[in-house]
């Protein structure tokens, strides 16, 4: 069954062009390892909430955009198998795609797809 992982990351509007560069250059290394499709998607109606909201939930100050994100797998096992591939590949860690945004205020995790 297909497995999805999902992010919403806060990033700088300054660095939007640096995150497209920087997501397809991702976006590469993921179908090398076994994904079947990767989305990346700038925030352009993303409402404030009350109670939370994908802002809220990601920090996002007064000079960035919320991205929201996600990548398809053929099965949990594959993505699985992909990300250790990918966490052991070291294009992931030679410093020649450094994230344009603040990592450590996204937010992720692994869906299966229910239909």
């Amino acid at each position: 069954m297909t497995y999805v992982d999902g992010f919403v990351t806060p990033v700088p509007n300054a660095n939007r062009e640096a995150f497209a560069q920087h997501a397809r250059g991702l976006a590469a290394l993921f179908r090398e390892h076994g994904a079947l499709s990767v989305v990346d998607c700038w925030g352009d109606d993303v409402p404030e909430g009350t109670l939370t909201s994908f802002t809220m939930a990601v920090q996002r100050r007064a000079d960035e955009s919320v991205v929201f994100s996600w990548v398809t797998w053929p099965s949990r096992e594959a993505r699985d198998a992909g990300w250790e591939k990918l966490m052991a590949d070291p294009r992931m860690h030679s410093g020649n795609n450094p994230m344009p945004f603040d990592g450590k205020r996204m937010i992720y995790g692994g869906f299966e797809m229910l239909g």
